[in-house]
């Protein structure tokens, strides 16, 4: 939904408009901590983190940024269980409401995100569903951004797992003008409908995906809560790693993609991930700038 109500569940409903200006005040705020480490927007606030999911980015990045706004957070990790399980996500909603200023779930189920934003009359931020990660296309495009000085018509070949990763960026690049084109096996891509609506490409092939590429892309084989898939994923996604002689069949300008962590050895090679056109360090980097803006955002 628009960033003008009070949620990002995901990103599907947000406009080009509401988009392109969190992104422009990330930049803004990167470029000049002064922007924000006066403000205090957050004084007085308090983000709650609602983790049934381990963490290092998604909790550092927000812990951080509520803290650099003038406001704390709160973790509450996988030890307590599954949101809904020992109270319901209605109560938990209403009660917690009432404590905290902001909720950000990472979730097993993206429904749990959707119920709790239903009931809860603060802003309601999905740090991870299995369906969506807005927080992280968000992040990733600010920084295919920053590295090409534009988004219009860059094209971003994303290269195995359709996961929520994926799912995401195929709602937010046409929003801004870029393309993406998907390889992934036979079983493993989204729906033809889904892919129409995205105006994305889907092809079982990882070399036609990233010709012409500026962008390569790729995550994790097997996602938390398919661990028992692990094996029969790596034998069938393993043409599709991200390795030096596929590397050099893309264009030499492209840069490569990981949200993280990596699996070094499955998805993506050593050699590519600590090379010159890999830029995950600025791209994990970039989680707490587009965070912190989407706070100051919401908290309006």
């Amino acid at each position: 939904m628009s960033l003008k109500k009070k949620d990002l569940v995901a990103l599907d409903g947000m406009n080009a408009t509401d988009l392109v200006a969190l992104l422009d005040l990330a930049s803004r705020q990167k470029a000049d901590p002064n922007t924000y480490r006066h403000s205090q927007i957050l004084s007085g606030k308090v983000v709650g983190l609602f983790f049934e999911k381990a963490s290092l980015r998604t909790r550092l990045s927000f812990e951080v940024a509520a803290m650099q706004l003038g406001g704390t957070s709160l973790y509450v990790g996988p030890e307590a269980g599954r949101i809904g399980e020992r109270e319901s996500i209605k109560d938990l909603a209403k009660v917690a409401s009432r404590y905290l200023d902001f909720f950000v779930l990472r979730t097993y189920k993206h429904e749990t995100v959707t119920e709790l934003a239903k009931h809860s009359n603060k802003p309601v931020i999905n740090g991870l569903s299995e369906l969506h990660h807005p927080c992280q296309a968000l992040g990733d495009i600010l920084t295919i951004r920053e590295k090409f000085g534009r988004l219009d018509g860059v094209k971003v070949a994303f290269i195995g797992d359709c996961n929520n990763v994926c799912r995401s960026l195929a709602h937010a690049l046409p929003k801004v003008g870029a393309r993406l084109a998907i390889a992934s096996p036979h079983g493993y891509g989204f729906t033809p409908a889904f892919i129409k609506s995205a105006g994305a490409t889907l092809t079982t092939d990882p070399v036609e995906a990233i010709t012409d590429a500026d962008v390569i892309y790729t995550d994790v084989w097997t996602s938390m809560g398919q661990e028992n898939e692990a094996a029969k994923r790596r034998a069938i996604f393993q043409p599709y790693q991200i390795n030096s002689e596929l590397l050099v069949k893309a264009p030499p300008k492209s840069i490569v993609m990981h949200c993280l962590p990596a699996h070094r050895g499955d998805e993506i090679t050593d050699a590519v991930m600590d090379g010159p056109q890999s830029v995950v360090y600025d791209q994990a980097e970039n989680r707490l700038h587009v965070q912190r803006a989407l706070l100051c955002t919401l908290a309006e």
